[in-house]
């Protein structure tokens, strides 16, 4: 499955790229997340609950960002576990663009899934994925608009 967007969020760059790299700021902003923690530098490890249809999972995984592009913007890949539910595992292109004072950021992933949740429907699938990331990328951009003002 692929999902790609882009949102406007009214920081500078440098600002919006220092809170994607910032555990607590994506904790307070990921949907379900319970823990989020820094393993070693580039690496998260991570814990989830997800909602898809009728199952609910905890997954647990780790994250692992490359910033070699930093501040335009990073890849990520990442694989969580959630017992019988199933896996998820998968990456993204994340680009940051400045725009005024503002700043683009737009990203194209791409997610493969097994287990019990891959039996659900691609649509109630996609439909999830494009709901969760969209409720991410809102608080993501309130979160680092607010930070900014302060």
């Amino acid at each position: 499955m692929d999902l790609s967007d882009e949102i406007r969020i009214a920081a500078p760059r440098e600002d919006v790229y220092r809170a994607l790299n910032d555990p607590d700021v994506l904790r307070e902003c990921i949907p379900g997340c319970e823990e989020l923690t820094q393993s070693e530098p580039g690496k998260l490890e991570a814990k989830v609950v997800l909602k898809i249809g009728p199952v609910k999972a905890r997954f647990a995984g780790e994250v692992t960002l490359d910033t070699s592009n930093a501040p335009d913007g990073f890849t990520l890949s990442g694989e969580g576990k959630g017992g019988a539910a199933g896996f998820a595992k998968g990456g993204a292109d994340v680009t940051l663009t400045e725009d005024g004072d503002e700043t683009v950021l737009s990203y194209t992933a791409k997610v493969d899934i097994g287990g019990k949740i891959a039996q659900l429907g691609s649509r109630l699938i996609a439909g999830t994925a494009k709901k969760l990331s969209g409720k991410f990328f809102t608080k993501f951009g309130e979160v680092v608009s607010e930070q900014t003002l302060s």
